[in-house]
């Protein structure tokens, strides 16, 4: 009996595993290609945004949930990525940054013990 409920935990973290390899591979690749091809820093942010929002939306689609974390640091790129390509003179990434950071804390701080979070 023990191995049914074994066998899919194994495959399921076998599966997670291979996702966070794609999604990294994914992050190299497109790295590379955009620092071969000098694209710009907005499109280069708008694409590490895709590939991270990307990979939160996969973990979701095999049922193993998304990390809201993961989920908020790859809008924060999108959102930073627009940002650059519309050449907005008012630094948004150091504000959101600033602002997503105490967030993390506040919530970190004072969520309640034993509570999961996301």
């Amino acid at each position: 009996m023990a191995t049914h409920v074994v066998a899919p935990v194994v495959h399921r973290r076998i599966t997670l595993e291979r996702l966070d390899g794609i999604a990294g591979g994914l992050f190299f690749l497109w790295a590379g290609m955009a620092l071969l091809a000098d694209v710009g820093w907005g499109i280069g942010l708008l694409g590490v945004g895709i590939v991270i929002v990307g990979g939160q939306v996969a973990r979701k689609s095999i049922a193993a949930g998304f990390e809201m974390f993961w989920v908020l640091v790859g809008m924060l790129f999108l959102l930073s990525g627009v940002w650059e390509l519309f050449s907005i003179r008012v630094g948004l990434t150091p504000i959101v940054c600033i602002v997503a950071g105490v967030l993390l804390l506040l919530s970190s701080l004072l969520g309640k013990p034993g509570e999961r979070q996301g």
